[in-house]
């Protein structure tokens, strides 16, 4: 399973019309761990959680694990999983102290999620039992016990959320097709979700669960505010971003934002130079500087394939016009035009001669 955003279910709608706004890529990050704990399931895999979880979970009643009457069928947690759980790995984790007392982190909350994206294959009564089997199996007490009511708690949170969504959804959907976000509406929206977590949960559990979620909200947000800024210049909010990003606090939340805003400034550089006619060489360095060297060889053999496969786009073009233009017979024509192909090209390549064919015949309309 990938890892790729994992939002809380209210938050993927907020953050579904900055993506509109921004084409900002919302991704979560892992949280270190206290070095004085233990982790009880080391092995940690990226997860993408079902997002039908939160409407499937709305349908029904909160269900305790601790009175769910099907645990029985289950002592590990793990026997007979569902089929989009088979050959997975665990995500998540759970952590102890050394008094075996629970720590509560990102992780705990990967691990409900990996456990509830199977929701819709297992009644929900099954899954229940199968996590406080699973954390039970895995985990002493007093900390077993303590990560039980935090699923119960989070299980009753995601039922909340979609009440939420509700008041907020229309809005959003009539400030995108405007053309601009209600950032009033996002800020109210968020501050009722922050409200409805502290009704579930304490603010230590907060904090590990939905921190680094919540500063990469705020971060888009604010691009938006600084984007739909009409009294500013395009250099004005350039620099208006680069301030508030210089303000976030040291961690992987700013390390990630600062990331992906090394990958834009690359890809517009990139751009720039190429333009220019820059060697392999300037090339490189630049991408170095901002990506790392690593990162910088990759994209540099991916130049090489490029302008590989763009020799023998040019070649089969030139003799593809040339088998046309002999005005034969059409289907020895095609025949002789596919067999060329498959010389050129491997059948990956061949799947996308039609459209590279139709890109660069709109780049020389826009640059004739």
């Amino acid at each position: 399973m990938s890892n790729n955003r994992r939002l809380t279910y209210a938050t993927i709608a907020i953050i579904a019309v900055v993506i509109i706004a921004t084409a900002a890529v919302i991704l979560w990050f892992k949280p270190s761990n206290d070095v004085n704990s233990t982790s009880i399931k080391p092995s940690v895999s990226d997860n993408e959680t079902n997002e039908s979880v939160t409407a499937e979970l709305a349908a029904g009643q909160v269900v305790k694990a601790t009175t769910t009457p099907s645990q029985s069928q289950f002592v590990t947690g793990l026997e007979n999983l569902p089929r989009s759980l088979k050959g997975t790995q665990i995500d998540g984790e759970i952590i102890i102290d050394e008094n075996k007392q629970l720590v509560v982190t990102e992780g705990l909350r990967r691990l409900f999620d990996y456990f509830l994206s199977a929701l819709g294959e297992e009644e929900e009564a099954v899954i229940f039992a199968r996590v406080e089997s699973y954390i039970r199996h895995h985990t002493p007490e007093p900390a077993a016990s303590q990560a039980v009511n935090i699923f119960n708690q989070y299980v009753a949170y995601l039922k909340a959320l979609p009440e939420i969504e509700k008041r907020y959804g229309n809005l959003q959907l009539q400030a995108t097709k405007s053309g601009e976000l209600d950032l009033n509406a996002v800020a109210q929206q968020k501050q009722d979700i922050a409200n409805l977590r502290q009704q579930y949960f304490d603010k230590q559990t907060i904090t590990a669960f939905f921190g680094a979620e919540d500063d990469y909200d705020n971060y888009s947000i604010e691009m938006v505010r600084i984007d739909q800024n009409k009294q500013m210049s395009d250099v004005q909010k350039q620099a208006a971003r680069q301030d508030y990003i210089s303000r976030l606090p040291e961690n992987a939340t700013k390390a990630n934002i600062m990331q992906q805003a090394n990958i834009s400034k690359l890809m517009t550089r990139t751009e720039q130079m190429k333009a220019r006619g820059a060697t392999p060489e300037e090339l490189y360095n630049m991408r170095r500087e901002l990506v790392g060297a690593p990162a910088a060889e990759r994209l540099a053999q991916v130049d090489q394939e490029d302008a590989n496969f763009d020799q023998r786009f040019t070649q089969y073009e030139t003799q593809k016009s040339r088998l046309l233009s002999q005005g034969v017979d059409a289907a020895q024509v095609q025949i002789q035009i596919d067999q060329l192909e498959q010389q050129l090209f491997d059948d990956t390549e061949r799947k996308r001669l039609d459209g590279y064919a139709a890109l660069q015949r709109q780049q020389a309309v826009n640059n004739p």
